[in-house]
């Protein structure tokens, strides 16, 4: 196994095991463990996010993400060329009533029933270094 391949699998496991450390039904986490994980045997995993609150994760790969939903069941599949970043800093304005004062989206140009919309929101200045961190990923990535 070369160095590649090595890190491939490690990067699954990775992600398999922060998957299993969400509150998921049962139905749901064999969903991931078999379904998901029998897609990634042969994939270049560059990396993942996942909302814990509704258990959806993004998988990052070399030229596309794919969007896992344990909810529906289903996975939705986007080219890297049709993604773009947006960022919201609402620091230095009044606060809205849903209380968001950073937000960054991962978002898709495509059909609107195919549409990628991977939001990350702050309601509290101490959440906004997590954040920061991960749209550096996500525009490293896009980047290259």
């Amino acid at each position: 196994m070369s160095g590649d391949e090595a890190m491939a699998h490690l990067r699954v496991q990775e992600y398999l095991d922060d998957v299993s450390k969400l509150n998921l039904s049962m139905s749901k986490s064999q969903w991931y463990n078999i379904d998901v994980a029998a897609l990634l045997v042969n994939c270049k995993l560059i990396g993942h996010d996942i909302d814990e609150a509704t258990g959806a994760s993004l998988l990052f790969l070399e030229k596309s993400v794919m969007m896992c939903c344990p909810n529906s069941g289903k996975m939705y599949h986007y080219p890297k060329h049709l993604l773009h970043c947006f960022i919201d800093d609402k620091r230095n304005f009044p606060i809205d009533a849903d209380g968001i004062i950073f937000k960054a989206e991962l978002f898709s140009i495509s059909p609107s029933e195919e549409q990628l919309c991977w939001e990350e929101v702050c309601r509290s200045e101490m959440e906004i270094p997590m954040i920061q961190n991960k749209i550096s990923r996500w525009l490293s990535w896009l980047n290259t």
